[in-house]
């Protein structure tokens, strides 16, 4: 796979044609195959303990969110160091998806609709950026 662009040619269309992710959606993909992981038991089992669903807390049971696969944000003191713990953004991230994505059967089907979730989202990212500047 040999592809020689020219110094001016843009990226975008590249990352398009080999199904690329830019570097923070490669980063958001990854950290959501591992929650998938550990949500499922193929994870470590140190970052598994860490993760914790609604349907896990009493009091939440009764909640709507309870009915999806949504996990407990964990509260922080410091937004510096504590937003960027694995719990907190490992939850803030599996909770943006949808629930067809999160309910995947397989690893490899939830790998599948995640990609294809995250690069139609970057492209409707761009266009509504686009159209935004427009008006």
């Amino acid at each position: 796979m040999i592809y020689r662009p020219c110094r001016c040619d843009h990226v975008s269309s590249l990352l398009k044609e080999f199904h690329w992710l830019r570097v923070p959606e490669r980063i958001e993909f990854k950290l959501c195959a591992l929650v998938y992981k550990c949500l499922n038991g193929c994870g470590p089992a140190y970052l598994a303990d860490s993760l914790q669903r609604v349907t896990d807390v009493k009091s939440r049971r009764r909640l709507r969110s309870s009915s999806s696969s949504s996990l407990i944000v964990p509260v922080t003191r410091r937004a510096t160091l504590g937003d960027r713990a694995f719990p907190v953004v490992a939850a803030r991230a599996w909770n943006g998806l949808p629930d067809y994505v999160t309910s995947a059967p397989t690893f490899a089907s939830f790998r599948k609709s995640l990609k294809t979730y995250i690069s139609v989202f970057r492209d409707f990212l761009t266009l509504a950026t686009c159209a935004t500047l427009t008006l």
